[in-house]
């Protein structure tokens, strides 16, 4: 078992990392138009398979509230602990924004997640895309080696088609810490609940929408030790 701090700190990197990354090519893009919407679908993607390989055997990288949450609801991880990964996250998607904002301070909104498409759309399309995301995340966290070993590829994929249409939409932000961070520095908090409890509503529904294939007696819905919840 890895100490509880030691995983705190990974999700605090990995939350970093992610956002800086993703976010950043936001930014970028707004101020050179260099790497256009397909591209930031794709840094999207590319990092989280990244990180999953490379924090996955430490924290389980959820690096999103969201997945924390899920977790928990699944009984994969312990609820005791979700409050200190949840504010690892959001500290790292915090500090990310704000390194963010003194890299390219003609930024206008840091990356930050908005409802493009209308407030109900998006939170509707955030539910949807939180949902099949957490759904997949469900079914690559539990089963053979070869299916661990493949869950970078798969989440990052899913991601990358997740931010590829619903971003114009709203943003297909699927975290509440990746929308917090840019929200909070950026001061556009205005929509900002949209992006907190769309995200956690689409993982808790995604938990019983696993439980509907899995086989009767099936130990993949079942109370793990805390190193299960993990997506690789």
């Amino acid at each position: 078992m890895i100490p509880l701090s030691r995983r705190a700190i990974a999700e605090f990197l990995g939350t970093f990392i992610l956002v800086t990354a993703g976010a950043g090519a936001i930014v970028v893009n707004e101020l050179t138009l260099a790497v256009t919407h397909p591209g930031i679908s794709l840094v999207f993607g590319l990092v989280v398979l990244a990180l999953i390989y490379t924090y996955g055997d430490v924290s389980g990288c959820h690096i999103n509230p969201a997945v924390t949450i899920g977790f928990v609801a699944a009984r994969r991880f312990p609820a005791r602990e979700a409050a200190v990964y949840i504010v690892a996250q959001c500290a790292g998607a915090i500090a990310a924004a704000v390194l963010l904002r003194e890299l390219f301070p003609d930024g206008k909104t840091l990356g930050a997640t908005l409802p493009t498409g209308g407030i109900w759309p998006s939170f509707v399309l955030e539910v949807f895309l939180t949902w099949f995301l957490m759904l997949a995340v469900l079914r690559v966290s539990t089963g053979s080696k070869e299916k661990g070993i493949t869950a970078g590829i798969a989440i990052g994929a899913i991601i990358g088609l997740e931010a590829l249409f619903g971003g114009p939409i709203s943003g297909a932000s699927m975290n509440p810490a990746r929308s917090l961070g840019p929200a909070l520095v950026g001061a556009r908090i205005g929509d900002l609940w949209i992006y907190i409890a769309a995200p956690i509503l689409g993982a808790l529904i995604a938990v019983p929408t696993f439980a509907l294939t899995e086989p009767p007696g099936s130990s993949a819905g079942s109370a793990e030790p805390p190193e299960q919840g993990r997506t690789a």
